[in-house]
């Protein structure tokens, strides 16, 4: 099995990224969509996406490489996109780094209802 990379790994700079933000103020969560390798090289990785990246979770958003492609793929000659998470205000400002699939399959989940009994609370 092949680590998932750390932003470190990836060579991107959180503060370079645009941050799309689920609501307001601390707690909010906030993603950011970044591509590394290929022909526009890893420190490509700290420019935004340009404005016509499709919003958060749109079906219209490519899904670069398919399933079967081993991450990191930071060597190969096409760019990999990745998904940066965070949580606005956290004093640690760690940052979750997923794939392109397993950000899908986490919107599928959100879209089918897997996660409400764990909105519903106590």
């Amino acid at each position: 099995m092949i680590a998932k990379p750390t932003v470190s790994d990836l060579g991107v700079d959180p503060a370079a990224q645009v941050w799309h933000r689920s609501g307001h103020g601390d707690g909010a969560i906030e993603v950011a969509f970044v591509r590394v390798g290929g022909a526009r090289s890893a420190a490509s990785a700290n420019a935004p996406a340009s404005a016509d990246t499709p919003a958060l979770g749109s079906a219209d958003t490519p899904a670069p490489g398919s399933a079967d492609t081993p991450a990191p793929a930071l060597a190969s000659a096409d760019a990999q996109e990745w998904v940066l998470m965070r949580v606005a205000g956290d004093p640690e400002q760690r940052v979750l780094v997923f794939d392109r699939h397993e950000w899908e399959c986490f919107l599928d989940g959100a879209r089918n209802g897997e996660f409400d009994d764990a909105a519903a609370g106590p």
